[in-house]
């Protein structure tokens, strides 16, 4: 029988990072084969089930990445940009797929993940889920067929914990928008307002951030007129959505060849 692909988490005690490991742990399709964390990490050298709270799994927790990768067909990483930067050089020299969902990257940051495609499979995406990237064509197609009489906004709130804004899904949610209006969203966006801004511009797409409590993620893109409103929205209740749609990519990568994909390649949408 064929052995299961053999994955590994980075950023292993995060909250992203546990999820993800109790995800791959109960899937019939994916093994657990390796946990990273950085150097010196309380958690470096202990077995990440006991780490986590519960029952031993065979898998230890390392900071050496290139050894963790080497024995693995994907890794996912929800991390930071400088980290995510070095993991995907790590995973194209394993030839393993990297699946990313660390936000806050800047273009300089994605630039710089272009010669690692060349050698493996990358899925990046801002949000993972299913209902978000129907959420972003859908929001691409509404853009289209309405013009600048109706002003958009991204409105996203996360937990208070939050560290970039505006979330990485609420720019992808932008670009859906500026994509479907024919326009570059560095041109249009609206990312700040405080103090005497005068009356907003024709045309803009505007982004507000909300940060509070223990909330998951919520998304709105709302396209204000004169009289009506059409607003669109995405609720996340669990981040257990999450780590499936990020399972998933990691799955799918094992049949593509190396470049650079998205949630919408894996999804089919």
């Amino acid at each position: 029988m064929e052995e299961l692909p053999g994955i590994v988490i980075t950023g292993a005690s995060g909250r992203m990072g546990q999820m993800l490991i109790n995800t791959v742990l109960q899937s019939d399709k994916a093994r657990l084969v390796g946990a990273v964390e950085r150097t010196g990490h309380e958690w470096v050298g202990r077995d990440v089930g006991e780490a986590m709270g519960g029952a031993a799994v065979g898998v230890n927790v390392t900071d050496d990445a290139l050894e963790a990768f080497a024995k693995a067909q994907a890794v996912i990483d929800f991390t930071a940009p400088a980290a995510t930067i070095q993991f995907a050089k790590l995973a194209a020299q394993a030839r393993a797929v990297h699946v990313i969902g660390t936000t806050g990257m800047t273009d300089d940051d994605i630039a710089q993940l272009a010669p690692c495609a060349l050698h493996a499979v990358i899925v990046r995406a801002g949000n993972m889920s299913l209902g978000v990237n129907l959420l972003t064509q859908l929001t691409k197609r509404v853009a289209a067929a309405l013009d600048e009489d109706f002003d958009i906004e991204v409105i996203e709130a996360h937990h208070r914990h939050k560290v970039d804004a505006p979330s990485g899904t609420a720019l992808m949610l932008g670009e859906a928008a500026a994509e479907g209006r024919g326009v570059a969203l560095s041109d249009v966006a609206d990312r700040g307002r405080d103090g005497i801004t005068g009356p907003r511009k024709r045309g803009d797409i505007g982004f507000t951030a909300i940060r509070g409590g223990d909330i998951v993620g919520e998304h709105d893109v709302l396209f204000a007129a004169d009289g009506e409103r059409i607003v669109l929205r995405h609720l996340a209740s669990d981040r257990s959505v999450f780590a499936r749609g990020a399972l998933k990519a990691a799955l799918w990568g094992q049949s593509q060849k190396p470049g650079e994909y998205d949630m919408v390649d894996v999804l089919g949408l």
